[in-house]
């Protein structure tokens, strides 16, 4: 199983140079800019590519780059479901973040909450495999593996049980 993800942000945070490094991993592109979204039945989003843009990405200093062209075929798909937005923010370092994963926060597009990751942009990260990743969280949320919250209940367990200790020795 596979989750397709919608990325999003300010112009110039690193969208399209995250797209082709997933790219040459192997992952397939949709559209860079000026993603056609509709809706399809209840809950069903489909992305697509304008026509004149399909298989086109705009990186700067390089310009507009064919990447069914250079990469083939495969690295290309006239569309797909979205299922997960990624949004890149740039990093503000007086601004909290969640630490633990366990905010989960959604993004409306055509009246379907759609799980939205945002992940802080600050120089040295690697975006492309934070995007990965937050797929990979994605798909195992969807399945009933969540980490943060194993994580809080075994803390509490453990807290729980040394309290009692400590009670047992101050009684």
């Amino acid at each position: 199983m596979t989750t397709t993800y919608h990325i999003v942000g300010d112009s110039g945070i690193g969208k399209s140079e995250c797209a082709l490094e997933l790219v040459t991993r192997g992952h397939r592109l949709v559209a860079d800019d000026g993603v056609d979204v509709r809706r399809r039945g209840s809950r069903t989003l489909i992305g697509t590519c304008p026509d004149l843009t399909r298989h086109q990405m705009e990186i700067r200093g390089l310009g507009i780059v064919d990447v069914k062209a250079m990469y083939g075929v495969a690295a290309t798909r006239p569309s797909k479901r979205v299922e997960l937005v990624v949004r890149f923010e740039r990093w503000d370092p007086g601004r909290r973040y969640d630490r633990l994963g366990l905010d989960e926060a959604h993004h409306d597009l055509l009246d379907i909450a759609v799980p939205l990751v945002c992940l802080p942009v600050a120089p040295g990260r690697n975006l492309a495999i934070l995007a990965q990743v937050a797929v990979r969280v994605q798909l195992l949320r969807a399945g009933g593996h969540r980490a943060p919250e194993r994580l809080v209940a075994e803390l509490e367990r453990r807290l729980e049980r040394s309290a009692a200790e400590l009670a047992q020795t101050d009684g």
